[in-house]
């Protein structure tokens, strides 16, 4: 470069340093100038001899970053230094230490947080795994500052990426939309998550998103009329009541207008809510507030016919991401559907800007208090760390992105619980004790399914009894993580106790067959049996799919190969080899694939790009031409399935056939008598691993009959059960349907 060139690149590092200062969206102090500065000094010394791949310095990118922290999400000095600093304890002789030294322990916190993420493994095919998603989401609990500085950075690095590769450029932008834009979303940082969704699909899937581009483009005029037209109708009577106002129009992002296209699979020209209207107003006094908004709502639908079902009150209930605003849909000018979203001043800041725009308005303790409520429901989306990490960051993601209901409690308190949730997802949101004691739920006074999908609005009561627990039917009735993860933990505990039985009940079998409990012969009983550990065996004794016969079967080989051991010793002599008669069988306890919540076994072939075998966490991709494509969760391509595709997806899971739960019709004919019904449900319900489907009783002059529809696991307590029932005074004959 020449004398000139470094100047003028100089230069334009300094204009930029002071756009930051001054555009950042917070008040800062003489001592946040100075810290923002040494940050500055610094990143400009440790990044001096290194450029981007598009050839410009690269102190650029942190300046950047540090800019859309300060000005777009608005955040502190502490972020701002922060994001100046974010790579140079990654790229450069700069140490952790040193900027402790030099900054104190939050800045170094964060740094240290932006540095793990950068480090986190890359030699997978898709540069960010789910496994790190976790450990990224992880940091949170450090500072999550971290987090937002982290979607700035992707921001920056999306808006910049038009010198990288093509299959780079897919990878990344896969990525963003897979985690960043939802991350985002949950953050309140809307313009932000437009903007990455948008990029994402620039990337994903040019064609689409210049085709659109093009069309709003050419629509520019036409909307802008029609804004005119639309504003001058309520202008005067919005004049009258003297307030401040201005009236916006805004075109949807090109990613939900795609999104809209393919869910209702219509094209550009019938989505008919393509752009909405903003009146933003000014007041004062914020005790005001929410009656100015119930004023111009009355104003606007007197002159526009209002859709009853499309308003959106989140002046009453805000969003869990501080969101706030009425939305309101209203045939316009032309007898069209328009939306019109009334905000005032503060809830426009906070729309743009997320929680720092709350920390604007808040003082003293209820400062720190603004991220409180988001935070605490990310940690209950983390508690679940040792689930898969494809379907922790799944989850995760589904979290992340649902709307919103509103229910409430008997008392009367709100609960603001995901779109799609049920009354198990209430029961865990209140307490994990009392989720795992539910019995039953009443909506609005009537009883409901555990599956009933709640609506904003319902009043949701928890029956519980000590006596209930979870079983494998409550996953597919609940949606939000924290249930789910509850769940799956209360089901591991009780297949642990199942197991403990089954160990003694093991113990006096084997005693009975002149065998000893001890690790060899239970290594022995695992290979015979093909399973994979001792609990699977414990808990297989538990529930009676290994019963006395099956363990009788296994003595009698096991003395065969003792005996032929020592009659090949005999017979070979010293010097022959002894039979290996330990020798593990190469087996999977996994031999059946089911799909969707149903768990339908289909059709289906193995992605030759990650060879599924198995018992290897799987999920269904269904392809255009040839049926439904099993891949491993952490196959290359996953992630871009995932984060393009997601309506093709199909969960799927390997399941063990000897663990399968069979429903069974049983028909019980006999003599009436006084207690006999209450007698036969005693029965079923005292036996262990049974549980009833439906029930029907009658009689007719003095003659019972009864069918009953039972779920059990195997034909051991299928037999068991009928023995039983038998047995009962009055029951003549037992028979299967």
């Amino acid at each position: 470069m020449t004398e000139i060139e470094i100047e003028k690149e100089n230069a334009a590092i300094a204009k930029q340093y002071k756009e930051l200062l001054r555009i950042s969206y917070q008040e800062l102090t003489d001592d946040d100038k100075k810290i923002i500065r040494k940050a500055f000094d610094i990143a400009v010394d440790a990044h001096k001899d290194q450029r981007r791949k598009s050839g410009e310095a690269y102190i650029f990118h942190p300046i950047a970053v540090a800019k859309i922290v300060a000005s777009e999400i608005g955040m502190d000095a502490t972020s701002i230094a922060s994001a100046l600093l974010h790579d140079v304890v990654e790229d450069t002789e700069y140490t952790l230490e040193d900027i402790e030294q030099e900054f104190g322990v939050a800045v170094a916190r964060i740094v240290d947080g932006l540095t793990k993420i950068s480090h986190l493994k890359k030699d997978k095919d898709v540069s960010l795994q789910a496994e790190n998603f976790r450990k990224m989401l992880l940091t949170i609990n450090d500072d999550v500052r971290v987090i937002i500085i982290k979607i700035a950075d992707r921001l920056h690095n999306m808006q910049t990426m038009d010198s990288m590769p093509s299959h780079k450029q897919v990878k990344i932008a896969s990525e963003t939309l897979y985690i960043y834009a939802p991350l985002a979303h949950r953050i309140g940082l809307y313009n932000i998550k437009t903007e990455l969704e948008d990029l994402g699909l620039k990337y994903t899937e040019p064609d689409v998103f210049n085709d659109i581009q093009n069309k709003i483009e050419e629509s520019k005029e036409e909307q802008q009329e029609y804004i005119d037209n639309f504003s001058s109708i309520i202008k005067n009577s919005l004049d009258k009541e003297d307030f401040k106002y201005e009236i916006k129009g805004r075109f949807k992002s090109i990613f939900s207008i795609r999104r809209k296209m393919v869910k209702q699979g219509v094209t550009f020209d019938e989505v008919y809510d393509k752009f909405a209207i903003r009146i933003i107003y000014e007041t004062e006094d914020l005790n005001n507030e929410k009656f100015i908004a119930w004023k111009i709502y009355s104003i606007v639908t007197d002159h526009f016919r209002p859709n009853p079902v499309r308003l959106r009150d989140w002046i009453s209930s805000p969003k869990s991401t501080g969101y706030e605003a009425l939305h309101i849909t209203v045939m316009g000018p032309k007898g069209r559907w328009v939306e019109v979203q009334i905000r005032s001043q503060r809830m426009h800041e906070i729309a743009e800007k997320g929680y720092a725009a709350h920390f604007k308005y808040k003082q003293g303790e209820q400062k720190e208090q603004g991220l409180e409520p988001w935070l605490n429901k990310l940690q209950e989306a983390l508690e679940n760390q040792t689930a898969n990490a494809v379907d922790f960051v799944e989850e995760f993601k589904l979290n992340l992105y649902a709307k919103e209901i509103f229910v409430f409690t008997p008392t009367g308190d709100l609960k603001s619980l995901p779109k799609g949730a049920t009354p198990l997802d209430f029961a865990f949101s209140i307490h994990t004790e009392v989720g795992c004691h539910t019995r039953g739920a009443k909506v609005n006074g009537k009883l409901v399914p555990l599956s009933h999908e709640l609506k904003s609005g319902d009043q949701v009561e928890i029956i519980t009894s000590e006596k209930s627990k979870p079983n494998a039917n409550w996953l597919d009735y609940a949606t939000t993580s924290r249930a789910r993860s509850k769940i799956k933990s209360s089901l591991r505990e009780e297949k642990k106790e199942i197991a403990e039985e089954g160990k003694e009940i093991l113990r006096r079998k084997l005693k009975q067959l002149k065998i000893t409990l001890d690790e060899n012969s239970i290594n022995e009983l695992v290979n015979h049996f093909k399973l994979k550990t001792s609990l699977d065996l414990f808990y297989r004794v538990g529930i009676g799919t290994i019963d006395n016969q099956k363990l009788k079967d296994f003595a009698a080989q096991r003395s065969n190969s003792i005996f032929k051991f020592f009659k090949n010793k005999i017979r070979r002599g010293p010097s022959a080899p002894p039979e290996e008669i330990n020798e593990p069988e190469v087996s999977n306890q996994f031999d059946m694939l089911v799909f969707g919540k149903e768990e339908e076994k289909l059709n289906y072939k193995l992605a030759n790009c990650c060879n599924p075998i198995p018992g290897d966490p799987v999920f269904g991709f269904v392809t255009v031409n040839e049926g439904i494509k099993v891949h491993k969760k952490d196959c290359p391509n996953a992630v871009s399935l995932q984060a393009n595709y997601a309506y093709r997806i199909m969960t799927a899971k390997w399941i063990d056939s000897t663990q399968e739960e069979f429903t069974v019709l049983l028909q019980l004919t006999g003599i009436d008598n006084m207690g006999l019904v209450n007698e036969v449900t005693k029965v079923i319900s005292n036996n262990m691993h049974v549980n009833i489907r439906n029930i029907s009783f009658e009689t007719n002059d003095g003659i019972f009959t009864g069918r009953i529809m039972v779920i059990v696991k195997n034909n051991s307590i299928l037999k068991r059960l009928i023995a039983k029932l038998e047995k009962i005074n009055g029951i003549e004959k037992v028979t299967r349907g």
